[in-house]
């Protein structure tokens, strides 16, 4: 996220200068110098039809949306700009939450360059209640809010519908909030026994006693923000070691993360194993090339304490067996740290 952090600092900037000199820049300018360096800090090719379409029209009678963004040649999400220092009414919010709807784009966003607010078009509520989330560029006492909630927006995010996993939170968040605090203002009479019977272990209340005490009560619920530094769920964790274990050795070399040749070492079993990795991805121990590190561990381990039977060297994953040190901390580290 380095360059969407950057980028926004770069914008805060720009609006300081503006407001500073009390330009009224436009709506063109607006998107110029503005907008567009966000979103292609978000991953999104403003130069590719593919992805980012200006002024789109679903069909040629329509009003157009500023931008409209795409997934594999399918509108995901609608981009509304008005001017900086615009105030983004309701009237916009609905108009453009409208036109979505009628295209069957779920995710909208309204923004004057400075102020973002994020829409899910599709939620079965009123027009207030679609807002997902409201950040402001130029408030440096959101800067990690605002992060986090436009890297929600970034084509890779996007393509996997990221989004819709916060949505979903923050929607059923705000229902139990509003439920809970239903039951304690109502002194609903289910919630009154619960209550009583908790207290009564201390001392014996009668359910009036619980009644009145909860209307005395001042309960505030608050949820915090899901962020996307949350630690990954089951299913997306699995997903994250499928990736990893496309990667080869031949990978690292090409993207520069390993330069051979590259010595690998092990202490196994009091005994000190080397190896080394070449130019064309191979793994040398003791002198023979393997075509992988996993098989050039098992070699290693089998010259230590043989192979099990019916297998020609122990099973092996060369990836947390071999270490190599690294040149900027002079630690030794698994070579899956790489991948």
């Amino acid at each position: 996220m380095q360059p969407l952090s950057d980028t926004l600092l770069s914008v805060r900037g720009r609006i300081e200068r503006i407001r500073k000199r009390k330009e009224r820049i436009g709506e063109q300018n607006t998107k110029a110098v503005l907008i567009d360096p966000i979103l292609a800090a978000l991953g999104w090719d403003l130069e590719e039809l593919n992805e980012v379409r200006r002024e789109y029209k679903h069909k040629p009678q329509d009003n157009p949306v500023d931008y409209a963004l795409f997934i594999l040649r399918s509108p995901t999400l609608f981009v509304e700009a008005k001017d900086l220092d615009t105030d983004l009414d309701r009237k916009w919010v609905t108009q453009t939450l409208g036109y979505a709807t009628v295209v069957g784009v779920e995710w909208c966003v309204l923004t004057n360059g400075d102020v973002y607010g994020l829409y899910n078009a599709h939620a079965p509520v009123s027009v207030d209640e679609k807002l997902f989330r409201e950040v402001k560029v130029s408030d440096p006492s959101q800067d990690e809010y605002t992060l986090d909630t436009l890297s929600l927006l970034s084509k890779d995010k996007m393509g996997e519908n990221v989004i819709n996993v916060f949505w979903k939170a923050h929607f059923i968040d705000r229902h139990v909030k509003e439920a809970l605090e239903d039951l304690v203002r109502s002194g609903d009479r289910r919630l009154v026994n619960v209550v009583r019977k908790k207290a009564s272990r201390l001392m014996q209340v009668t359910p009036s006693e619980v009644k009145e005490s909860l209307k005395r009560a001042e309960v505030q619920m608050e949820f915090p923000v899901i962020t996307a530094a949350r630690k990954p769920r089951r299913e997306e964790r699995a997903k994250i070691r499928k990736k990893r274990l496309r990667v080869q050795v031949m990978d690292l070399i090409r993207a520069g993360l390993i330069s051979p040749p590259l010595e690998l070492g092990r202490e196994y079993k009091g005994v000190h194993l080397m190896a080394t990795i070449q130019g064309d991805g191979s793994v040398i121990f003791d002198g023979e090339p393997y075509n992988s590190l996993s098989t050039a561990g098992g070699m290693a381990r089998k010259s230590v304490i043989g192979a099990p039977p019916g297998r020609p060297y122990p099973q092996t994953n060369g990836w947390t067996f071999w270490k190599y040190r690294d040149t900027e901390t002079g630690k030794l580290e698994e070579v899956n740290h790489l991948r």
